[in-house]
Parts: C-alpha cells; structure tokens; sequence
C-alpha cells in the first residue's frame, strides 16, 4: 500500500531541509509519512550527491554579522547558495551564524588554502624546516609537511575545527550542509574585527 504524501508534509520538509520539491515527496513516499526518517534519505542522498553540486554556480546567499558578547570582536561573512530559497531557509541561517561563531572564536585569515600567499607558505616551510634540521632526510620531509598541515588549520577557515565539535572541520561541515539541503554552498569571504587591533 502506498503512503499520501500531503502537500503540507512536503512544505514543512521544504522548509526544515531546503531540498527540492520532488525530493521531498519521494523521501516521504519512501519513509511512509515519516518526518525524520524522510531528512534521514534526504540527508544520504545528499552526501552522495555532495560532489556534483561543487561545481554550480552559487549567486544567491546571505551577508551574516555577529558581535561577540561585550562588542570587542565582530565578524561580517558572505556565505553563498544556489536559491534564495535556501538563503532564506532557518537551517541555512543557523549555519551561517556557527560559522560566524567560528570565526570570531578561532580568528582565521584565509577562507581556503589557495588563498595563503605563497610567501607565507615558503617561510612557513622555512621555519618548519628550520626547527628539525639534524633529523634524517626522510623524515625532515614528512615533518615539515605536518607542520604546514597544522599551518593550514590554524589559518585557513575551512580546515579549522569547528569550535562547537572538534571532531569535524569546517569543511566537513560544509559539505555536511550541501549534502542536507541539496544545493552547493561557498563561503565566499570574510571579515573579522577586533578592537584596538
């Protein structure tokens, strides 16, 4: 026997995912009615699905502001979509503000790795270099790189852990959020202030 699928149901699964029309009522077909168990296919349709999305354009988005408590650290961050359904979407929103969050708490200063100079790159390197010299070849190399590695994640936004679950990047969370709601999403730039600095 099949299950209806409501018009209510599949606006409510909009709304709380972001996903598209279709999407959500074969997730409902497919789960029997069932809310969270219909986010569940969702979600894992998504993830796998994540990587296609990377390469679509993303023009829609927001522009999210925090001021952290005592208004001695702000952050400006444009986060982008494919829709402005999805930008105006409460779950994309609340990612928004975590990555703001982020920000203001881990004080990034690029968003990727391709955008760290290569100059700081080199003297990272040098430094790195410098700090294991007397160790075998083989092992220098390895070294060094783990040292840059540990560089990138302090510096680059989407290689920082993510302040409220250290267990994942924010990469991860990004890629987690494009799985949920089936668009691809950029963090495109940011600012960050700091008083007096």
């Amino acid at each position: 026997m099949s299950t209806v699928v409501t018009a209510q149901a599949v606006k409510e699964l909009r709304e709380k995912t972001g996903a598209g029309l279709l999407d959500c009522q074969k997730a409902l077909a497919e789960s029997g009615g069932d809310m969270e168990a219909a986010i569940t296919i969702l979600r894992k349709k998504g993830a796998a699905s994540a990587d296609k999305k990377a390469g679509r354009a993303t023009k829609e988005g927001l522009i999210e502001s925090y001021i952290h408590v005592g208004g001695k650290v702000g952050v400006l961050l444009e986060v982008n979509c494919e829709t402005d359904f999805v930008a105006r979407n409460e779950d994309f929103k609340a990612f928004c503000k975590d990555i703001c969050l982020q920000i203001a708490a881990a004080s990034p200063l690029y968003v990727s790795r391709d955008e760290v100079p290569e100059a700081a790159i080199a003297a990272e390197r040098d430094i790195a270099t410098a700090q294991v010299q007397g160790k075998p070849p083989a092992a220098i190399q390895k070294i060094v790189e783990g040292k840059l590695e540990k560089y990138y994640s302090t510096v680059c936004l989407l290689d920082q852990p993510f302040v409220k679950n250290p267990d994942k990047s924010i990469k991860e969370m990004v890629t987690e959020k494009i799985a949920t709601i089936g668009e691809n999403i950029t963090v495109r730039r940011f600012t960050r202030y700091q008083l007096g600095a």
